[in-house]
């Protein structure tokens, strides 16, 4: 395991998306869902071990159902459980990632008997190795609403809300942008994206499980200074080194597959992801 090479507390941010533990086997490889938890561990253990104390492990996983049936599995909070009650992470907060282009699966109970309804998000766990990580959340603020603008613009009077809290005059000043929420929405339809055109250039094919450039830019800003050291050991295209290097970190990628670090070698030109 590459993992095992890097010295102990010296990456500020991990940000990775392993294989998730779907019913139906894919190309690059993932394991079943009664075997993820251990599977998964010896790596969980090397990741806690190269964090920095004030490291960030961003995790993206998304859910499955049980085979043949219409219910899901909870492989996903299991291996969260064993990541803060074994291994010693913190759950920092949850997020998600919401994609509206997802297709509606597993057919059989989304579109064919029509009893259950489409999924669309998938959990990003930000674990920590310490209750109080580097975090910054003014460098990801967001445009303010409309309405905001008009109360910033207009002043706001002092009040109790029915809610019980006190919004002072405070309310109204222009911060720079508002606090994001902790739903990231973005689309994985990118079949006109840089990386796919040079795929296609290049006569590669490109990697079947993709995660948009959205999640590791949002995470690297939130979670990591000009730099800082990323890794991603679950590299797959190298989504995340690419997008590191574009905000000026330095990284790591680890990837099984040597067509797939072959092909990632397109997503560094003109840093397009």
């Amino acid at each position: 395991m590459l993992l095992g090479q890097i010295p102990t507390g010296s990456i500020q941010l991990i940000v990775t998306s392993p294989p998730y533990a779907l019913h139906f086997k894919k190309e690059y490889g993932n394991v079943e869902k009664r075997e993820y938890v251990d599977w998964f561990k010896p790596f969980a253990r090397e990741i806690f071990r190269v964090l920095s104390p004030e490291g960030s492990f961003v995790l993206n996983i998304g859910g499955s159902y049980n085979p043949g049936s219409p219910t899901r599995s909870l492989y996903h909070f299991k291996l969260l459980i064993m990541l803060c009650e074994e291994i010693g992470f913190h759950l920092a907060q949850e997020c998600f990632w919401y994609n509206p282009a997802k297709l509606p699966s597993p057919a059989e109970w989304v579109t064919v008997r029509r009893i259950r309804i489409k999924d669309s998000i998938e959990y990003v766990w930000w674990l920590a190795k310490s209750p109080f990580p580097k975090a910054d959340n003014r460098r990801v603020l967001t445009e303010y609403s409309a309405d905001m603008k008009r109360l910033i613009e207009r002043g706001y009077r002092a009040k109790d809300r029915p809610s019980g809290h006190k919004i002072t005059h405070k309310f109204q000043k222009n911060l720079g942008g508002a606090i994001p929420t902790n739903v990231i929405e973005r689309g994985n339809n990118e079949s006109n994206s840089g990386y796919i055109k040079r795929c296609a250039d290049a006569g590669q094919k490109p990697h079947p499980a993709r995660f948009p450039a959205a999640l590791p830019e949002f995470f690297i800003n939130f979670l990591s200074d000009s730099g800082n050291i990323v890794l991603d050991p679950f590299a797959g295209s190298n989504t995340t080194g690419a997008i590191a290097e574009s905000l000026d970190r330095r990284w790591l990628a680890f990837e099984n597959e040597a067509r797939y670090v072959e092909n990632s070698r397109l997503r560094f030109e003109g840093f397009l992801a």
